[in-house]
């Protein structure tokens, strides 16, 4: 609830005057009335933030009334954005970083006397207590936070690119691949001409070996997947108890939303991201550009961005991935918890209050809350529903069971929340790895965290295209086997940090997920008995036991369908069930894209295969009366793409 609100519900009757420097200036000037400053004052016992934080969000002061205020409190002078720009810096010895985050940074003035520049009496007493020597003494100069961090990201541009590049640890990234493409060309290329050689020389040996290995991976698959299942069946939610005394002010959250290419969803992106009713002056919304991409840039210049979202633009450099972007913004981000959001993503208007007080309520091994993803155009061809039936089954019934039965699991891309400490020492995210998200949902467990499921949906448009859709999948396979053999590098120590349960959580996960995908052919034969019909294994292995063998497969796959189905059972998805047989046939299109994920795992593992969005508009947008259409309606733009 914002001012205007309250000012509505007359709720600044009979609250205290008393206000701080800042506040009587604003009231002095006549920037700021009374009963303003009174409301404001009141929305601070539940939000943790500053006055100035809550009058800029509720526009009830600009940022150049608000800087002059400061200045005259503090008996400071204040500098133009232009003039900071030519003014020359005082090196401080500090990470950078810590500059950026505290949006401060030190001067000569024209003098030659030090000065600290802050754009308020709250960076300037966090910044004295680190800042060394005679600086921390030094006198304060004001300008607006966007022009101190747009100049300490000038001044060490270099430093920041490639701290965004090697963020996390060597042992736990995969950046050092790059240097060995040579000896994976080599060890592949022996590695196919071996398999090719014991395939002619022992064809049906051969294949048995891997028909074992496809159906023992299935089992361990299928068994894994019916514990979660059950567990979240019949598991009941245990939430922690809540603390006595009054409720924790809300903390600040910044929303980090990479963009790439994005030029017509600009504006639907604002509106939705308007219609979260958590307090705009804890939102911190920070959108993520890539410096070459100009056309998004000129978009966002045009539009009268909110006070409480701000673009970053990224340096250019390599890799050009999402999780490089994201970590060079973090250290932008003014927020307590960090959450990620996509261009195209429609959350719940309440789902970051739902997380804010979520991690109130949890311990601190709680790291992370991931949200449930959902499709909004599963309508669109039995692509796009198949995809709906798989995600309704990965986020609302494997994942919650897998977190219950107390393995680590893989994060989702989007709608996922983070304590900032947290992150920040893990190293953010692993800028090669291309799949950010699952490698760091593992790295959380290795470091004593856990990450828990929230009840709260984020729409996302499911790809609908089988070549697109394709390349999608191999990347998502490429990042599972580039986190798995980064993780495996040491195994006993890995076993070690996760323990014995998790440690062999992880290798099921993985190892199944990757090998189901590969060996389909393989699995898929099995047709050929149950049709009776010749199969290659004959030689070798009675009619009767390939026909088990067969069964089996026939019987996972009617377990399959029979989750699926109990995961699309609720009214939202209700309409899927009579298209759940079919996934038996969606399933083998993981194939193509597992191949082109091995292909891309040798000759290019940093390659980031954009996703293809916007291929039509969702039918949730509205025309309004006016005829103006509801942008705030619209899930899904046309024309643009993923980063």
């Amino acid at each position: 609830m914002g001012i205007s609100e309250l000012r509505q519900l007359g709720a600044g009757a009979g609250l205290s005057r008393k206000t701080g420097a800042l506040g009587r200036e604003l009231m002095r000037t006549g920037r700021v009335s009374r009963s303003d400053l009174a409301l404001a004052e009141l929305m601070r016992r539940h939000c943790n933030t500053s006055l100035d934080s809550i009058l800029r969000a509720e526009g009830l002061a600009s940022d150049d009334d608000l800087l002059a205020a400061h200045a005259r409190t503090l008996a400071a002078r204040r500098i133009s954005p232009e003039a900071l720009a030519d003014a020359t810096a005082i090196e401080t010895g500090l990470d950078p970083r810590h500059l950026l985050k505290h949006g401060v940074m030190a001067l000569r003035d024209g003098n030659g006397a030090a000065r600290i520049v802050a754009d308020g009496a709250g960076s300037l007493a966090e910044v004295r207590g680190f800042l060394p020597g005679s600086l921390a003494q030094a006198r304060a100069v004001m300008a607006p936070r966007a022009a101190i961090q747009a100049r300490v990201a000038e001044d060490h541009r270099t430093v920041l690119r490639d701290l965004a590049m090697a963020r996390v640890a060597e042992s736990e990234s995969c950046r050092t691949w790059g240097g060995q493409a040579g000896q994976r060309l080599w060890l592949s290329l022996a590695a196919v001409a071996l398999v090719v050689v014991l395939c002619l020389a022992f064809p049906v040996f051969i294949f048995g070996l891997v028909a074992a290995w496809a159906m023992l991976t299935l089992l361990v698959a299928v068994g894994l997947k019916t514990a979660a299942f059950v567990t979240h069946l019949t598991g009941a939610r245990h939430d922690p108890p809540k603390r006595a005394g009054a409720t924790p002010p809300l903390p600040r959250v910044s929303v980090l939303v990479p963009l790439f290419r994005e030029t017509e969803i600009a504006h639907a992106l604002i509106a939705r991201l308007s219609r979260l009713t958590y307090p705009k002056c804890l939102l911190d919304v920070i959108l993520v550009l890539e410096e070459e991409d100009h056309l998004t840039q000129e978009t966002l210049a045009g539009i009268d961005l909110p006070p409480w979202v701000r673009p970053v633009v990224v340096p250019d450099g390599q890799p050009r991935t999402k999780p490089r972007a994201m970590n060079y913004a973090l250290d932008f981000c003014q927020g307590e918890i960090i959450g990620i959001f996509d261009a195209e993503d429609a959350p719940d208007p309440d789902q970051i209050t739902k997380v804010a007080r979520r991690f109130q309520q949890v311990p601190r091994e709680v790291a992370c809350l991931q949200g449930v993803l959902d499709y909004y155009n599963p309508a669109q061809n039995w692509l796009a529903r198949c995809f709906t039936i798989e995600y309704a089954t990965w986020f609302r019934t494997i994942l919650p069971g897998m977190a219950r039965l107390g393995f680590a699991i893989p994060l989702g891309g989007t709608s996922l929340y983070f304590r900032r400490d947290v992150l920040e020492e893990l190293g953010g995210w692993d800028a090669h790895n291309v799949t950010e998200d699952a490698d760091l949902g593992f790295r959380l467990a290795r470091h004593g965290y856990r990450t828990e499921m929230i009840e709260t949906v984020t729409e996302e448009e499911a790809n609908c295209r089988l070549w697109p859709w394709i390349k999608q999948r191999s990347r998502w396979l490429k990042g599972y086997m580039t986190t798995y053999l980064v993780h495996m590098r040491a195994p006993r120590h890995l076993y070690a940090q996760l323990g014995a349960w998790k440690f062999w959580g992880f290798q099921a996960h993985f190892v199944c997920a990757v090998s189901q995908v590969l060996l389909v052919p393989v699995l898929w034969s099995f047709w050929l008995v149950l049709f009776g019909l010749p199969h290659p294994l004959d030689p070798v292995l009675p009619r009767p036991l390939l026909t088990l063998i067969g069964s089996v497969f026939l019987a996972v796959e009617v377990l399959n369908i029979c989750i699926h189905a109990t995961s699309v059972a609720g009214p939202r998805h209700r309409h899927l069930i009579a298209w759940v047989p079919t996934m038996h046939f969606y399933g083998p299109l993981g194939a193509l894209a597992a191949y082109k994920a091995l292909y891309e795992l040798v000759f290019k593992p940093f390659f980031w295969d954009k996703t293809a969005h916007g291929l039509s508009v969702a039918a949730r947008g509205r025309q309004l009366s006016d005829g103006r259409l509801d942008l705030a309606g619209i899930k899904l733009e046309p024309g643009h793409e993923r980063l």
